[in-house]
């Protein structure tokens, strides 16, 4: 699960800076704010960051997010995404 850690800590940080609540795996309510989270940065324009990545970032963001929600996804089955 390193990917979905990095993932978590990343955020975390973001959340932080910004003075939002971080996100602990252990609770189903965050499991499911991630997922939340995941399926916005999977939509069309934030994963290609309206048009601006090339096709190779694009597709290495992607891999990793999936990675990241199928992580979160063997860790809560009843987690579901609608872009994955």
């Amino acid at each position: 699960m390193s990917s979905l850690v990095r993932y978590v800590a990343e955020q975390n940080t973001w959340n932080a800076i910004f003075g939002k609540p971080p996100y602990d795996l252990s609770v189903p309510a965050d499991r499911v704010r991630l997922a939340r989270r995941i399926d916005g940065e999977l939509s069309p324009e934030n994963l290609t960051c309206d048009g601006e990545l090339s096709r190779s970032q694009v597709s290495r963001k992607y891999n990793q997010l999936i990675r990241v929600a199928e992580e979160l996804q063997r860790l809560d089955p009843s987690v579901q995404f609608s872009e994955v």
